[in-house]
C-alpha cells in the first residue's frame, strides 16, 4: 500500500536563499545565471538541471543539509534567467560541459560533487566523462542517455500505450502525413517564424511531458504548460538537443564508462518512470559495477515525488556523513 500521509516537505530540508548569485559570460552570444546557496564553506555540490531547457529550481537545494553543502546551480544556455532566452545558436552538449567547467574555475572550486536528474543525468554523465579529476562523486536520478530508443521510446511509440489520454493531444498537434517522425515535425514548429506556431507546439510537448512525469499525474505540473514563456524554452531546447542526437554519437554514455569508473555513483530511479524508463538506469548500472542502483517502487519520474525525494536525501546526507567521519 502506497504511504500518501508524507508529504515532501517533511522529506526535504527548509527552504533556503542563495547567499550569492551572478551572470557569467560563456561566449559572444551566451551569458548563463548561477547562484550558490547552503554553507559557503561547505562540500560543495554542482545541481545539474533537467530539460534540456528546464531551469534550476529553488525548491533544488532543499535537497541537501544547507549546513554541509555548498549548493551551487546554474541555468543552461538559452533557460532559466540566462540569455539570450530559448536561444538555440551555439546551444549543444558541448558548450554545456565547457560552461560547467568555466563555472568551477568561475567559483574558485577544485572539485564537487555532482547531482544531476533526467537530462540532469545525461549532461551530469558527460561531462564526468569529459572532466573526471573535477567530479567528486555523481548523484543521479531518472537515468536517460538520450539513445534513439529512449527518444522513441518516449516521443513517438512506448510511453504512449500507458498514456494514450495524455498522448492524443501530443499527437494531433500533427497532421496525419507528419506523425511517422513526432520529434521532427514539433522541431519544424518549435523553430517557426510564426510566434502562435511555436506557441502551440511548446504548450503540447511541455503537457505531454509533464502529464506523464509522476505515478500519480499532478496538476500543477500540468500548469507549466501553460506558462508559455516556460513552454517555449524548454520546448525548443529539448526538441533541438533531440533532433540533433544531443550532439554525440550513439550510446556515447556506454562507449565512454571505462573513464567515471571511479567515480563513486548513486542512481536513484522511479520504477514506474514513463519518460526515462528503468532500463537505462539497469544498463547503467551494469556497465559501472561499482554504482549503488536504488530502484524505487512506488514513484515515476519527478525528483518532486516522495519516495524519490527520500532516497536522493539520503544519498546527499551519506556524503555529508561521510565527510564528516573521515574529514
Amino acid at each position: 500500500m502506497l504511504n500518501t500521509s508524507v508529504k515532501l516537505s517533511e522529506v526535504l530540508y527548509p527552504p533556503i536563499e542563495p547567499f550569492a548569485k551572478g551572470m557569467l559570460e560563456v561566449s559572444s552570444l551566451h551569458t548563463i545565471a548561477w547562484e550558490q546557496s547552503g554553507n559557503p564553506e561547505g562540500i560543495p555540490v554542482l545541481v545539474i538541471h533537467g530539460g534540456p531547457g528546464g531551469g534550476s529550481q529553488p525548491s533544488y537545494r532543499q535537497y541537501f543539509n544547507p549546513e554541509s553543502f555548498n549548493i551551487v546551480q546554474f541555468d543552461q544556455r538559452g533557460c532559466g534567467d540566462s540569455v539570450p532566452y530559448a536561444e538555440l545558436e551555439d546551444n549543444n552538449t558541448q558548450a554545456s560541459v565547457r560552461d560547467i567547467e568555466t563555472l568551477r574555475t568561475h567559483l574558485s572550486i577544485e572539485k564537487w560533487h555532482v547531482f544531476g536528474g533526467s537530462w540532469g543525468s545525461t549532461l551530469s554523465l558527460i561531462y564526468a566523462q569529459n572532466h573526471p579529476e573535477s567530479v567528486l562523486s555523481l548523484v543521479l536520478r531518472g537515468i536517460f542517455m538520450c539513445r534513439k530508443s529512449e527518444l522513441y521510446w518516449f516521443y513517438q511509440d512506448g510511453a504512449s500505450h500507458v498514456f494514450p489520454d495524455a498522448f492524443e493531444p501530443y499527437q494531433q498537434h500533427i497532421p496525419m502525413d507528419e506523425q511517422d517522425n513526432l520529434i521532427e515535425a514539433y522541431y519544424r514548429r518549435l523553430t517557426s517564424d510564426d510566434v502562435e506556431v511555436r506557441r502551440g507546439a511548446a504548450k503540447e510537448w511541455t503537457r505531454w511531458e509533464m502529464a506523464t512525469s509522476r505515478l500519480f499525474p499532478d496538476p500543477e505540473y500540468l500548469d507549466k504548460a501553460e506558462d508559455l514563456d516556460f513552454a517555449v524554452a524548454f520546448a525548443r531546447i529539448e526538441c533541438h538537443y533531440f533532433t540533433n542526437a544531443i550532439f554525440v554519437e550513439e550510446s556515447y554514455i556506454l562507449n565512454h564508462i571505462q573513464k567515471i569508473q571511479h567515480i563513486p555513483t548513486v542512481i536513484v530511479q522511479g520504477r514506474y518512470d514513463m519518460v526515462c524508463p528503468t532500463r537505462s538506469a539497469w544498463e547503467l548500472h551494469q556497465a559501472m559495477p561499482n554504482s549503488n542502483l536504488v530502484i524505487v517502487p512506488d514513484a515515476g519520474h519527478s525528483m518532486g515525488e516522495v519516495s524519490i525525494a527520500r532516497e536522493l536525501v539520503i544519498a546527499t546526507d551519506s556524503i555529508a556523513n561521510d565527510l564528516t567521519h573521515h574529514g
